[in-house]
């Protein structure tokens, strides 16, 4: 069976594209399981940049196909804002907890109409394997489309703030009240990952495969 390296060190993140990935004959590996300890600059502006940023990082060190992502949150209110800077949006000096995040998305949405509150969760995979001696690159997009709910949700999900924020529309409820399942059956990385699936077959497949 063929690897793919899954690189993140988010657990929950890793659990979820085990969901997504289920049915494609692929080997998924961590970065824990690798020993890489190490991680990337990401100095990117837009969530594919960095996504690349990190894909191309991990596949140097791995040498075996690499699946690598960058989102965030984008509310319409506040011109996209977090965006790109989505874990880093109360500054280095800042605290940047996942219950800070939270309370900032609520403070800066104080008093916006219910017309104005659009926003979403966005997510850039890319794809980085090797294909008869060349080096080959895809990347793919997704998004889950909501708007700000005026309080939060009660719980906030370790590495994954913004879910207790984020209401999604048809479902009258917040993202992170989902489960596991049914949040991998509408999730951005899920939209992503399925406009990547010809390239995921391929390297099921052997077509692209591991560097020697």
């Amino acid at each position: 069976m063929r690897r793919l390296l899954i690189a993140t060190a988010n657990r929950a993140k890793l659990a979820e594209y085990r969901l997504i990935l289920r049915g494609i004959d692929l080997e998924l590996v961590s970065l824990a399981e690798l020993g890489i300890s190490e991680s990337p600059e990401e100095t990117g502006a837009t969530f594919t940049e960095n996504a690349l940023i990190k894909a191309r990082f991990y596949f140097q060190r791995a040498r075996i196909a690499t699946l690598a992502d960058d989102g965030g949150l984008e509310i319409d209110a506040l011109g996209g804002e977090p965006g790109v800077r989505s874990h880093r949006w109360l500054g280095s000096g800042g605290d940047d907890s996942d219950q800070a995040l939270v309370n900032e998305v609520i403070r800066r949405m104080k008093g916006v109409e219910a017309g104005r509150r659009a926003a979403r969760i966005r997510a850039t995979i890319a794809l980085i394997y090797e294909e008869g001696g060349a080096i080959r690159e895809k990347t793919a997009e997704g998004a889950i489309e909501g708007a700000i709910a005026e309080r939060a949700y009660r719980e906030i999900r370790a590495g994954f703030p913004y879910r207790a924020v984020l209401v999604i529309p048809g479902r009258n409820c917040y993202l992170g009240e989902l489960g596991d399942e049914q949040e991998a059956q509408i999730s951005q990385r899920r939209i992503a990952v399925s406009k990547l699936r010809d390239e995921l077959e391929r390297i099921a497949a052997g077509r692209g495969a591991q560097l020697s």
